[in-house]
């Protein structure tokens, strides 16, 4: 992190280092199909998120209830990662260098997924594309999100921040 801290605080115009924007952390969500109907979809899609984050994941649950889903408040119905410090760095360099050039058809990420303060969300389709995950033992596909919190005031710092550090912009 300190060979771009330079290079992003002339490229930015920032007077003030301490100001520099940087990652804080990285949130893995991902919600479990049929979770309501059978507690081992949890169980095993916790196993994989184990493995992909290297941390256990916290499971989530329903905060109100819809009839139409058969679901009830505090259902459990996902599950969550947080990822700090060196944990998050080397989750970044894998989705950055094995994860992302994996997909089918990629061309990089969009740069419109900021959220107006320089947070950035991603959303995989399915979790098959880590190399942790072993095919064979998925009976169904998940999908999951990742949201890469950092300090950025704004989207044009987020993303400053983000090409700095590798991430695969789509051209514009």
């Amino acid at each position: 992190m300190k060979d771009i801290t330079g290079d992003l605080q002339k490229k930015l115009d920032i007077k003030n280092p301490m100001r520099v924007p940087r990652m804080t952390k990285i949130v893995v969500n991902a919600g479990v199909k049929d979770a309501v109907l059978d507690k081992k979809n949890i169980e095993k899609a916790e196993a994989i998120l184990a493995q992909i984050t290297g941390q256990k994941p916290k499971i989530t649950k329903a905060k109100k209830a819809i009839a139409s889903f058969k679901l009830r408040k505090g259902d459990e119905i996902g599950l969550m990662v947080t990822l700090r410090g060196k944990r998050m760095y080397s989750f970044f360099e894998k989705l950055v260098s094995i994860v992302l050039p994996r997909l089918r058809d990629f061309h990089g990420v969009k740069r419109e997924s900021f959220d107006g303060h320089g947070n950035y969300t991603l959303g995989l389709s399915e979790y098959a594309v880590f190399p942790e995950v072993d095919l064979a033992k998925i009976d169904k596909m998940q999908g999951i999100e990742l949201t890469i919190v950092t300090t950025a005031k704004s989207n044009i710092e987020g993303i400053a921040l983000l090409e700095a550090l590798g991430m695969p912009f789509k051209k514009q």
